[in-house]
């Protein structure tokens, strides 16, 4: 058994109407404070007046796409300028780190190539980070439950992270009414990543009985309520799918992820395509490879046979179920997102180096990452 311990937000709040304690919790840190958006900033007027109406000074940052190193710099600069006492992301999985990337960075006396991974030195914080509310308005990305955040170098065709332990936010506020009625291709995408991100933790080899307790129970309600709403909107599959995620973050946290992961992060730097996405498309290949190569198949055998219970069709054929479900909902294939199949021995060779690959339950060889890329195309 691996030796584990727990990392986890300052205070995780779970609900319907939770979300509207926010302004009381935040002011609590300060009167000055930066909301991070995402693209439609009205999603968070809500927050921004009632934080106003108390005396609070706001500045609003947009993050309309998944955060780079440019959109860092050029956020970062005003953010040190404006010398808030707290920071808070009210958005989707890049709203919420580009917020997260800034906590931690405007105390930080260095540059932000210090604590870059990868293509930085990867440097701890040199000071603690800001206190960081977040408020996810989508399910599945988890960001708001773990204590990285990934910017995107496109000049460099990959993503990497600032980390910290202290990165992690002090309050996480998860209220699926946030959720409701997120259009249907983000709800696909982005409940296809909380699947993900509550199975690869399931299959890691650094799975503990703490991650395993938290992700076991909420794959199947999980699958059923991304099935319920590429059907109708329904209140009560937002949820399930909301509480799925937040799981997923949590347990990624601890338990890391697998090849899923590995794969779309380098995807992700040489493509425009959505993580959410990616992973999607990824997901029943993978599946799929590590169930054929490793050596007790125990776990992926019940993955597979919940998807199959959920999805309809064989357990032995649970893989391609969940591939071909996610293409008639509507999810493209990765040459559709981007992805040319001459990427694909350069894509498969950087993902061996990612920190999320150390987590798959087997080594794969390249030859190997290319059928799963290639079966996804």
């Amino acid at each position: 058994m691996n030796s584990f311990g727990f990392a986890l937000p300052g205070r995780v709040m779970f609900g319907r109407g939770e979300a509207q304690k926010a302004p009381a919790l935040i002011r609590a840190y300060g009167t000055r404070g930066i909301v991070v958006h995402g693209a439609d900033g009205t999603r968070a007027e809500w927050l921004v007046q009632a934080l106003r109406a108390e005396g609070t000074e706001v500045l609003t940052l947009a993050c309309g796409s998944e955060p780079t190193l440019q959109m860092l710099q050029d956020t970062l600069a005003q953010a040190k300028g404006f010398r808030p006492d707290w920071v808070a992301g009210l958005g989707g999985g890049a709203a919420l780190d580009l917020g997260k990337a800034l906590a931690g960075l405007i105390p930080a006396p260095g540059g932000i190539m210090d604590h870059l991974e990868v293509v930085g030195r990867g440097l701890p914080l040199a000071a603690a980070p800001l206190p960081y509310i977040a408020l996810p308005t989508t399910a599945g990305t988890g960001a708001e439950a773990t204590r990285n955040a990934v910017i995107g170098l496109p000049e460099h065709g990959r993503k990497v992270s600032v980390r910290d332990e202290r990165m992690l936010p002090r309050i996480a506020i998860v209220d699926p009414a946030l959720t409701d009625h997120c259009p249907r291709g983000v709800t696909l995408a982005s409940g296809l990543d909380a699947l993900a991100q509550v199975i690869e933790p399931y299959v890691s080899s650094k799975a503990t009985p703490f991650t395993d307790a938290l992700v076991r129970p909420v794959i199947a309600p999980g699958l059923r309520a991304l099935a319920r709403l590429m059907q109708a909107e329904d209140a009560d599959a937002r949820d399930r799918l909301a509480w799925t995620s937040l799981c997923g973050g949590i347990a990624l946290a601890n338990g890391g992820l697998g090849a899923v992961h590995g794969l779309a992060g380098v995807i992700g730097g040489v493509t425009p395509a959505a993580h959410g996405a990616i992973c999607g498309v990824l997901l029943g290949a993978v599946l799929e490879m590590n169930r054929r190569l490793v050596s007790d198949p125990a776990r992926i055998d019940e993955v597979c046979a919940i998807i199959a219970d959920v999805l309809g069709g064989d357990a032995a054929d649970a893989p391609q179920t969940l591939a071909q479900w996610a293409a008639d909902s509507g999810l493209p294939g990765l040459r559709a997102q981007g992805l040319e199949p001459a990427q694909h021995v350069a894509v498969a060779e950087a993902s061996l180096a990612s920190s999320s690959m150390k987590g798959n339950p087997v080594a794969p060889e390249v030859s190997e990452l290319v059928k799963v890329l290639a079966a996804a195309g």
